[in-house]
């Protein structure tokens, strides 16, 4: 049984009041420890901490002492590697050899990544003509921001909640972040590393709870945090926007998305399944970026849910420790009541259902956990709302098309604008297509390959900001311009 602290001025602490919440694995239903909820005490002694760190040694330090201690950071990240996956793993279910590969390794290089970014940061600077012959010189400078409030979501805990603080803390702000309270385990446990790394007391302080009249509300409403940098529903987002409406700061938002995948006649379609599959189906459907509308050409459509539906009956699901498993649980039993409601509607509205549609049966311990079929669907029309609103599962609505024209409006015809697949081996028609996608990252022949350096958000209901190398950067600092009567 875990029992998970607040991480406040350096120290694990915790709550006043002694409230805590429990914490289930999901793969069972199983109690795996309890956390203690913040709130307001806990709050205000997370940003005054962090307030003091901004004024303390943490300001004091050159461009390359700070670098330093990012890249330690990295490495303890990186020497407690199986506690990191095993805290991850507990608290969202997720197979071991998946974020084994992916969320602990991307979460120590997010520390790597923008201490090296910082250095190649340039200025901007002018010379000025004078009516005197000295001339002057105007140049730019960047400054930390100051108290950043982080808000992590539950499907990518450590990679998501360090793809925002790395960059934060390399700009020498401090930070206080509230992790999802499904999975509160990972961003503790970095507090450890945190000291470890030499990283002054109060940069890095973490307060668990939850959102309306809990931490959550708390810390976005709270005068002395600057800046709000969060990533989850566009209704959340909303709700933090009102409140960082008070005192006018900053956000920074990737929220959610209904993100089309499209298949041309003209793809390579072993490789067009295989990344239809995992769009679709990895993190079990849980996340952001995730292909719930799929577009395929009419002469390959039959061909091609055939073959997508083999390649989603061949998911193995299981505990998140076999080392078979391919597909682990929703991340919780009321998260999978609200992807059930729409496996219900897909019924009721007509679908039909290729492969999955319900729950299945677990054997032992797992028939208690929060678990789904990978489900798709075709035949409803594009006004339904398993086509229009986000679930967040693992499934998909199919249909086809037959031209370009056509499947490009099919696949702007939402308020989302996060992320798109297209699989062609036509080179002009998918650059061609690509542009006229509205969203903020559109992949070609691929799915959530990366590079870090490139600008990361969404357009309309799906984001403020960017997110990535220099854009990072500029979110987390207050640039000033100084000129200089020469």
């Amino acid at each position: 049984m875990r029992e998970v602290k607040h991480f406040i001025g350096g120290k694990y602490v915790g709550s006043v009041s002694d409230r805590r919440f429990v914490n289930r694995d999901p793969a069972t239903g199983a109690k795996i420890g309890e956390t203690h909820e913040g709130g307001h005490e806990e709050i205000e002694a997370a940003v005054s901490a962090a307030r003091a760190a901004l004024r303390g040694p943490w300001s004091r330090l050159s461009l390359d002492e700070r670098t330093a201690v990012l890249h330690r950071i990295a490495d303890g990240i990186n020497a407690r590697f199986d506690e990191f996956l095993d805290a991850e793993c507990g608290d969202t279910g997720k197979p071991k050899q998946v974020a084994s590969q992916i969320d602990i390794p991307r979460s120590a290089a997010n520390f790597s990544f923008f201490a090296e970014a910082l250095k190649g940061f340039a200025a901007e600077s002018f010379m000025l003509d004078t009516k005197d012959s000295a001339g002057a010189l105007s140049y730019t400078v960047r400054k930390p921001k100051g108290v950043i409030g982080v808000i992590s979501p539950w499907n990518m805990p450590l990679l998501l909640m360090t793809w925002k603080v790395a960059p934060a803390l390399a700009c020498g702000n401090s930070v206080v972040v509230k992790p999802s309270e499904e999975t509160p385990t990972t961003a503790a446990l970095l507090g450890d590393v945190m000291n470890a790394a030499g990283v002054p007391p109060g940069v890095y302080n973490v307060v668990h709870g939850f959102g309306p009249d809990s931490a959550g509300a708390f810390l976005t409403e709270h005068p002395d945090v600057d800046a709000i940098t969060f990533t989850g529903e566009t209704s959340t987002g909303e709700t933090i926007m009102r409140a960082a409406a008070s005192g006018v700061r900053d956000i920074s938002f990737e929220l959610g998305g209904k993100n089309p995948g499209i298949v041309f006649a003209d793809c390579d379609m072993n490789k067009a399944v295989a990344g239809t599959l995992r769009s679709v189906f990895d993190n079990c459907g849980q996340i952001c970026l995730s292909t719930e509308r799929l577009y395929v050409e009419r002469a390959i459509f039959d061909e091609f849910v055939v073959r997508l539906k083999t390649g989603a009956e061949h998911l193995v699901l299981g505990a998140w420790n076999h080392p078979g498993t391919t597909l682990g649980p929703l991340i919780s039993q009321n998260h999978r009541d609200k992807v059930l409601v729409y496996y219900k509607r897909a019924i009721e509205q007509g679908a039909t259902v290729i492969t999955g549609g319900g729950v299945p049966e677990m054997p032992g311990e797992l028939a208690g956990g929060a678990w789904v079929q990978p489900t798709i669907w075709t035949g409803l029309s594009d006004d339904s709302v398993i086509v229009r609103e986000e679930i967040f599962g693992p499934c998909c609505h199919v249909r086809p098309f037959d031209s370009e024209d056509e499947v490009i409006a099919l696949a702007n015809d939402t308020r989302y604008g996060l992320g798109a697949a297209l699989w062609s081996e036509n080179t002009s028609r998918a650059h061609r297509v690509a542009q006229q996608l509205g969203v903020g990252t559109c992949w070609v022949n691929s799915w959530m390959l990366r590079d870090l350096r490139t600008p990361f958000g969404g357009s309309k209901h799906s984001g403020i900001g960017r997110e990535g190398g220099v854009h990072s950067l500029k979110f987390y600092t207050e640039l000033q311009n100084i000129c200089v009567k020469l």
